[in-house]
């Protein structure tokens, strides 16, 4: 019968500490507060140095911690670091590590843990390279710090890896410090990625891949090669969801130890009359500006539907988004005006002057034929231009539905909103994130948390999370089940809820955006944490049981 352990020290990598990229950023960001809680300066997040000299918004150095170990790694392991603190809430420990030395030495490198790991890393091209040497110099610091702080099998101490990014830090730590429990975490299978982006039929066909036949097809070895070793090879191995555990069975040949699902903090979500105040202002901005855009006054009842996340045309469910609205613009049976933001970064060279200074300027005469706030490099090639371009979505004055297309980053500084994607969140009254490839699903969950229903799918983590059958909107999350061929159909069905949406009095929708709340409350960490430390208990289990 095993033992229930706690963990002395938690050391945790990621490509996306320090670095807002993705999703991960914000499971590792909001779960922090959380952690450092329970094991104070005992958790240790390690990112890439990569800002070469500029100053990185997410850090804060500080040249009085630790300095004796920092030299003692840049003179026993000639590595350099900064040390500091994540500037996020519980500021915990950050250590970013510049790698780039460890590049000269990659192939010998690579042919050591070929021979201990059995990775195959012949066949890597584009970041393979400088992910794999983060993830080496992940394990070169940790085992560092085992040595400078004089650890023994006594202190229980994990080493979390994220994605396969970083799994070079377990091949690391498994040779270098067999006393360190290692637990390895796939957020979306590099190989099942793949093949969604590449158009193949996932679901219906997943009992019939073969992940290394595929990676082979779809020229992924490497990367699947190191991801598959790692959930191997690992003390315990995780995934955020049912959906990418079922995924990784078949294509990574390793059911996951366990699922830890993406919690969420609300600590910056506006409450009460600042939340209401913040809505205002939001929806007067998206009004200002579409307005602009437009040429013509937009009705003061108008429902501002929204779509935002990585430019994945397929994978995020931008087609069928897109779909949806010509179906709404086609019918007579809208009672609302329906302007869609589609709040996707792209290829830009930067904001419209031309859209600024008419928004800076009411009373200046602004012709507009674009349907983007920012410029396109490649205004005719781009998936979403075009799209709306065949469905008609010409945004003429007489149309139910009007498309803005957003395609920049929104920290703030974008030259046109100037805002943040939360601050302009907070102004849409319904999202939609239909997406077809999504082993979590943030945006749904970011968008209930600041009280703002979502139409999501169920395969993605969160909606199937939420419930494994399809629900209407009036639950605050509405959910659409989606196939490996039912696009069309779940377009119409966007269309629907979005329909159904619009119709509903002033109560029903201050009752299902309680609902929404509510769906967000039971994510936060404090409902998600227990799942952590299941699985650190399961690697340290391992452990013991190995150690034995």
């Amino acid at each position: 019968m095993s033992i229930k352990q706690q963990p002395e020290y938690i050391f945790e990598s990621s490509w996306e500490v320090c670095n807002l990229v993705g999703g991960i950023y914000t499971v590792l960001s909001t779960r922090a507060a959380t952690m450092t809680e329970k094991y104070g300066d005992k958790v240790i997040f390690i990112g890439p140095d990569i800002w070469y000299g500029k100053t990185n918004p997410y850090f804060e150095e500080n040249k009085d911690l630790y300095p004796e170990w920092k030299t003692f790694v840049s003179e026993r392991f000639n590595l350099s670091i900064r040390i500091g603190r994540w500037k996020i809430p519980g500021k915990p420990i950050a250590v970013l590590v510049d790698f780039y030395h460890l590049m000269m030495k990659k192939n010998e490198i690579y042919g050591h843990v070929w021979a201990t790991s059995g990775v195959n890393s012949l066949m890597a091209y584009g970041d393979y390279d400088e992910s794999s040497m983060f993830g080496y110099a992940s394990g070169m610091i940790i085992d560092s710090y085992y040595q400078f702080f004089k650890l023994n099998r006594k202190n229980k101490v994990i080493a979390h890896f994220h994605e396969w990014m970083t799994s070079f830090g377990i091949f690391y730590i498994k040779e270098r410090q067999p006393n360190i429990a290692t637990i390895f975490t796939t957020h979306a299978t590099s190989i099942g990625r793949s093949i969604a982006g590449n158009r193949k039929p996932l679901y219906d066909y997943l009992k019939e891949y073969n992940g290394d036949q595929m990676a082979e097809e779809l020229n992924m070895v490497s990367k699947h090669s190191t991801e598959k070793q790692a959930a191997h090879l690992a003390d315990c191995f995780t995934t955020v969801s049912d959906i990418t555990s079922r995924e990784c069975e078949q294509l990574l040949f390793k059911k996951p130890d366990i699922v830890t699902p993406n919690g969420f903090e609300d600590d910056f979500v506006p409450q009460g009359r600042k939340l209401s105040q913040k809505r205002k202002e939001a929806r007067e901005l998206f009004k200002r500006v579409a307005e602009t855009m437009l040429g013509y006054k937009i009705h003061d009842n108008a429902v501002f539907v929204g779509t935002a996340g990585r430019y994945e045309f397929k994978n995020k469910g931008l087609d069928v988004f897109v779909e949806s609205l010509k179906f709404l613009n086609d019918c007579d049976c809208l009672s609302k005006e329906i302007v869609a933001f589609i709040m996707v970064p792209a290829w830009i060279s930067g904001h419209r002057e031309d859209l600024a200074s008419a928004i800076a300027n009411p009373t200046k005469k602004f012709s507009n034929k674009k349907i983007t706030t920012h410029i396109l490099n490649e205004y005719s090639q781009d998936n979403i231009v075009k799209l709306s371009e065949w469905f008609h979505l010409k945004n003429a004055q007489k149309d139910q539905v009007k498309i803005i297309f957003v395609p920049a980053y929104l920290n703030g500084e974008d030259g046109i909103f100037n805002r943040t994607y939360y601050d302009l969140l907070i102004g849409l009254d319904l999202t939609v994130f239909p997406s077809y490839y999504e082993p979590w699903g943030y945006t749904p969950l970011e968008s209930v948390a600041f009280h703002v229903p979502t139409i999501t799918t169920d395969l993605s983590g969160f909606g199937n999370w939420v419930s494994e059958t399809p629900q209407t909107i009036n639950k605050g999350v509405g959910i659409i089940h989606r196939s490996d061929y039912n696009s069309h159909a779940v377009a119409e069905n966007i269309a629907k809820m979005i329909h159904d949406f619009t119709e509903f009095d002033e109560d029903n929708i201050k009752s299902i955006r309680k609902n929404a709340l509510l769906i967000s409350e039971k994510a936060l960490w404090k409902n998600f944490f227990h799942f952590y430390e299941d699985a650190y208990n399961i690697a340290l289990n391992k452990k013991s049981n190995n150690m034995l």
